[in-house]
């Protein structure tokens, strides 16, 4: 499943969630790099 997650305040990465750890944030997998943030919320509707 593709998610979205934040590395910082200005930088973003979507790939494949391949883990989660204790404190909440999600690992997700870009080609053969894994990189770990905190998961952005989604869209509020209208």
């Amino acid at each position: 499943m593709l998610r979205t997650i934040s590395l910082g305040s200005c930088i973003s990465v979507q790939g494949v969630v391949v883990g989660k750890t204790a404190d909440g944030k999600l690992m997700v997998r870009v080609d053969d790099k894994t990189f770990v943030g905190y998961p952005v919320s989604g869209a509020r509707a209208a």
